[in-house]
């Protein structure tokens, strides 16, 4: 016999929830392992090392640690070029993905590597597809976490995003040119706020350029410094804040031209 009490029927929205909890959980551990499946193909790929190398071939977590890493990839690039490039791409996508520190020593370190179009085109392309991972790792998981760590700075955001709904591309941008924000941050809570994933993907991709560029261009006269060059700070952040304010020349013209032209 059929049980048909209350007790063993479930709602349309019970199963709803079960079926999505599913997916979420079948699409998170999809994640992860192609994750680590990539990282396993890099490692069966990769030359053999001298053991005087082994010692530096290690995450930067350091201007130096950068250097070294860079040392050493630099003698197996022109041999092995598409290895080290594809080993540098899954290696900066898995950092971003599960929020790891050390992608801005990663992007100093293109710069030592690869030509700087190649490089900031790698580093833009391997921040956003990277920042989208995490967006949606967060988009499963992440709003319990969020609510309980970080409850007032997510409604800080949420009301900021509501005020800019209207031009949420190029304050996107804004977001990731300025250092209001941690990048983490914003990452994890985008989804959470309603930011669009190709809003987010796109902003982020153009927002991280200006800072990118800095970086890979450090990596490229860190190489230098060997040969007495200098790395001028200064001009570095007035690029910033002159990317940051045209990041916000749309927005202002938006508004002023929507005062101008609203009926009275």
């Amino acid at each position: 016999m059929v049980d048909v009490s209350p007790s063993s029927v479930q709602s349309p929205e019970t199963q709803n929830r079960k079926d999505s909890l599913q997916n979420s959980s079948l699409l998170l551990l999809s994640i992860i392992l192609i994750s680590t499946l990539s990282l396993f193909i890099v490692y069966l790929n990769f030359p053999k090392l001298e053991p005087h190398e082994k010692q530096h071939f290690k995450l930067p977590m350091n201007i130096d640690d950068a250097k070294n890493l860079g040392n050493v990839l630099s003698g197996y690039k022109d041999r092995y070029f598409y290895v080290v490039l594809f080993g540098f791409i899954v290696t900066y996508i898995f950092l971003q993905s599960f929020a790891i520190p050390g992608s801005i020593f990663l992007s100093v370190m293109s710069g030592y590597l690869f030509p700087l179009p190649l490089a900031l085109l790698s580093v833009c392309f391997c921040s956003a597809v990277g920042a989208s991972i995490c967006y949606l790792l967060s988009c499963l998981c992440g709003r319990p976490f969020i609510i309980k760590y970080w409850p007032d700075k997510a409604n800080v955001l949420s009301n900021i995003i509501d005020q800019h709904r209207s031009h949420l591309f190029y304050y996107m941008i804004f977001l990731r040119i300025t250092p209001f924000l941690p990048n983490w941050f914003i990452n994890i809570t985008s989804p959470i706020v309603d930011v669009p994933l190709s809003t987010f993907f796109i902003g982020t991709f153009l927002g991280v350029a200006p800072p990118s560029f800095i970086a890979v261009h450090a990596g490229t006269t860190l190489y230098q410094l060997t040969s007495s060059s200098n790395i001028i700070s200064f001009q570095s952040m007035m690029m910033l804040l002159a990317f940051s304010l045209l990041s916000l020349t749309p927005i202002i013209l938006k508004r002023i031209f929507a005062d101008k032209f609203k009926k009275p």
